[in-house]
């Protein structure tokens, strides 16, 4: 007898239908398992086989065919051990199904015991499952939450296989989840605060221009200056996310297995802080079905590299083009993932070596040599795509004991909140989402100069050798500074400024 059982599985961030094909025939005993399995699939045979006998059933005998289609689709993981079980017991006749199972999916990994434990990308399944038309997703217990977001589908949290063939035989309902609701969730970027920092009128300045426009941001100063902080405070302004942000967000997290099982979707700002030991496949993804890196899973946040010129040129370079493009492909023999990947990039350094180059009070002890040759290990496109370069000076004793209360970030988000709103009215249409992801194309229509600004543009160009990778940004950060004050044109104060942050293109990079 052949039984049919509805599952799904995963390629990047897309799902797709399996049907788990069961066959018991006579014959010497045999468990395949067909369908290109991975290694962990295979070994469901051993978790479904004492599953089955622990749990008081009889494990059929005979050669049993367990077949994933499609077949020429790469399986991976834990997740089909539930549907193999149930596939199985039907197939022997010791389950007789008294619901549609042609509306059911399951998903779940098996203990030996019979208990199920959780899976990852519950969250991209249950809407690749709502789009097929599937009625009922049973799922791990564990990832009840996590698929209740998904309106449209009924979600069965489920704890263990007698549970859920209790329910197929009409014995014992199992009921569904209810939907979840996401106003329960804090968000704890909130638990930072830019009030916090004192001092650092001009690096404030610059983060919330970087909020405003999406721009990416490069903080240079010596040890302790309090470029971590302010940092790590970036996403305190930047505007709440949309719920078709924090889904897109948590389906990445869900697929790398890094969402809170408490918390099954992520509202805040991501901040990503790897160290500089990272290789380039941390950052970037990979694998033999390639998960997410740090930067996808920067998606919609904030990657924070600090101590830049400590990374290797291997992923300093991986960054280039995700920067660009807001998008990484990963190619591997199993075929090329494209993850999304538009985060905001703040990269923080030292001035040299030994991080006090120009520091008023304690004197620097490399060479010139030695600073130039620090300075270099940032390649010129890599500078080019960073909009903002900020000074970060060390704070003042004055500023430090100074009991004048600092702006905090909601009075600077309300700001930043008006500025994209006037650049979602421009850009309404067009697919943009802020200034940072204008086409060159675009910048004619929407970055328009008064005539003293063009002329500073103008010879700005020649006298600091600048690309024409960084004329954009200057345009596009001018553009954010101008949207700030409400300003329709680019005014000559505004491309002063955006050019006062960019005090480290290449003529003055070399020194």
């Amino acid at each position: 007898m052949v039984s049919k059982i509805n599952s799904i599985g995963l390629f990047g961030l897309d799902s797709y239908m399996i049907e788990v094909e069961a066959d018991v025939t006579k014959g010497q005993q045999a468990f395949d398992i067909v369908g290109l399995p991975d290694s962990a699939v295979r070994e469901s045979r051993d978790r479904v086989r004492a599953a089955i006998k622990n749990c008081k059933y009889k494990y059929p005998t005979g050669h049993i065919t367990v077949n994933l289609a499609p077949a020429d689709v790469k399986k991976e993981g834990s997740a089909y051990d539930l549907p193999v079980l149930l596939a199985l017991l039907i197939a022997n006749g010791q389950i007789n199904p008294k619901i549609n199972l042609d509306e059911c999916l399951f998903i779940g990994e098996v203990s030996l015991d019979g208990t199920l434990r959780g899976v990852n990308g519950i969250l991209s399944m249950a809407i690749g499952a709502k789009e097929q038309g599937i009625k009922h997703f049973f799922v791990p217990k564990a990832n009840e939450m996590e698929g209740s977001v998904v309106n449209g589908i009924s979600i069965y949290g489920v704890n263990t296989i007698g549970e859920v063939i209790s329910h197929i035989v009409g014995s014992s309902a199992i009921l569904p989840a209810e939907p979840y609701d996401i106003s329960r969730i804090e968000n704890n970027n909130h638990f930072l605060d830019f009030s916090e920092v004192k001092g650092q009128t001009v690096a404030k300045k610059a983060l919330e221009i970087a909020a405003a426009g999406g721009h990416n941001v490069l903080l240079i100063g010596s040890p302790g200056a309090g470029k971590s902080m302010l940092a790590k405070r970036l996403p305190t302004i930047l505007p709440e996310m949309t719920f078709d942000e924090s889904i897109d967000t948590t389906k990445i997290y869900s697929v790398a297995g890094e969402l809170d099982s408490k918390t099954p979707i992520i509202l805040g700002r991501p901040f990503r802080s790897p160290h500089h030991t990272v290789s380039s496949r941390a950052i970037s993804g990979g694998g033999a079905i390639p998960k997410p890196g740090e930067i996808s899973l920067a998606h919609n946040g904030v990657l924070f590299l600090d101590e830049l010129p400590e990374f290797s040129r291997d992923v300093m370079e991986s960054l280039r083009q995700p920067v660009e493009d807001g998008k990484v492909t990963i190619s591997r023999v199993a075929g090329s993932l494209t993850y999304p990947s538009a985060f905001t990039l703040v990269a923080a350094m030292n001035p040299c070596p030994c991080g006090f180059y120009g520091h008023p009070t304690r004197k620097c002890t490399c060479s010139p040599t030695a600073v130039r040759k620090y300075l270099n290990r940032i390649s010129g496109p890599m500078l080019d795509r960073l909009d903002l370069h900020i000074e970060v000076p060390p704070v003042e004793y004055g500023a430090l004991k100074s009991a004048t209360p600092e702006e905090t970030s909601e009075s600077v988000r309300q700001r930043v909140n008006k500025a994209r709103e006037i650049q979602n009215q421009r850009y309404k249409g067009t697919g943009i989402t802020c200034n940072a992801r204008l086409l060159p194309g675009m910048l004619s229509k929407y970055c328009v100069l008064t005539a003293e600004a063009e002329k500073m543009l103008s010879s700005s160009f020649e006298r600091l050798g600048l690309s024409a990778r960084a004329y954009d940004r200057i345009l596009k950060v001018s553009r954010t500074i101008s949207d700030l004050e409400g300003k329709e044109l680019i005014e000559l104060s505004h491309i002063a400024q955006a050019i006062q942050f960019r005090s480290l293109d290449r003529k003055y990079w070399e020194g």
